[in-house]
């Protein structure tokens, strides 16, 4: 049985619900068992609010977990008593940080297969003059890790991006041969993880109808088309680029197992159009497993009882699956 930490993510947003939910799931807890990285009082509070019975095993090691499938095992850090629910704060993304790197050293000691976030804030993380912009850049650097990439799996589409967090102005010069190659290769680790034996890769274009030829951008020529060229001949099952306009189509019908794509919305609108409740982010390229619902704090419908957790569920049930 595997176990998995959970960080409590942001007090004041809908992590706490959501993992009382999650927690309380009858089907995840046959598949690993859950140590939740936060603070007592306020996830008591959360298993309240979501109607979830709360019986707390607080723990200072691993080892402490109960495996009875009703008990909460929780890493109390401290109680987090003066919080504003549904806004940013430098004392949410203190405590938000301090559940991640906890966490991450459980992880990098074997203490725990893999780690689970629920969500953060940026902006709170900026209030507490945290150098780090999200979770991705945080973890990366907590274990000393240059070349990583964010993936999101949902239904039949898995997507793995070449730039993330980027003004859409910044990305051309973003896509480069090594960028792309890094990605490729990453996209291939990531189906590794995911016990995919004989993956089929593509590379999505940049530009519409991928340039067509340069006409419309010559990033394709310059920097994808190479990049994949690079892959082949490193034996890497990968091809395009493709028109990103049809690309995901062929992926949603089987025929692609996992897509390279240039920038973050252009693989983000596809999948959350199909699955916007039940997608997943990945980060791979790290030295331990790491995923978290692909959605953010929702400070808008946080402590109401409204938040769904089926990201989250599907967050935990994928860290269980997945392997180094």
């Amino acid at each position: 049985m595997k176990y998995i930490a959970i960080t409590m993510g942001d007090p004041a947003g809908i992590g706490p619900e959501i993992i009382a939910r999650a927690v309380s799931n009858s089907e995840l807890r046959k598949i690993c068992r859950p140590v939740v990285i936060g603070a007592r009082n306020i996830l008591e509070e959360a298993f309240r609010l979501a109607g979830q019975p709360f019986r707390p095993n607080v723990i200072t090691s691993v080892a402490m977990a109960d495996p009875a499938p009703d008990m909460v095992n929780i890493m109390d850090i401290g109680d987090f008593k003066h919080f504003q629910r549904g806004k940013a704060t430098a004392e949410g993304g203190t405590a938000s940080a301090a559940y991640i790197r906890i966490a991450t050293e459980l992880a990098l000691n074997k203490e725990v297969n893999a780690v689970v976030t629920a969500p953060i804030s940026k902006e709170a993380f900026a209030a507490a003059e945290l150098k780090w912009p999200g979770h991705t850049e945080m973890l990366a650097e907590l274990t000393g890790t240059v070349d990583y990439a964010m993936m999101l799996a949902g239904g039949p589409l898995r997507v793995i991006l070449v730039t993330i967090h980027e003004a859409l102005r910044n990305v051309p010069a973003l896509i480069t041969r090594a960028s792309v190659l890094k990605t490729i290769l990453l996209a291939k680790k990531a189906c590794n993880m995911m016990g995919l034996l004989h993956p089929a890769i593509a590379v999505a274009g940049l530009n519409p109808h991928a340039g067509e030829a340069g006409m419309f951008g010559k990033e394709e020529i310059e920097a994808i088309a190479p990049a994949v060229a690079d892959a082949q001949q490193q034996g890497l099952p990968v091809s395009g680029p493709f028109p990103p306009d049809t690309i995901f189509h062929k992926a949603y019908r089987g025929e692609v197992d996992i897509i390279v794509c240039m920038y973050h919305d252009q693989g983000l609108i596809p999948l959350k159009m199909i699955c916007f409740d039940t997608g997943v982010n990945i980060t791979v390229g790290l030295p331990i497993i790491r995923t978290s619902p692909d959605h953010g704090t929702a400070y808008d419908i946080a402590w109401k009882g409204l938040a769904n957790p089926s990201s989250m569920i599907e967050a935990i049930r994928l860290a269980a699956t997945l392997r180094i």
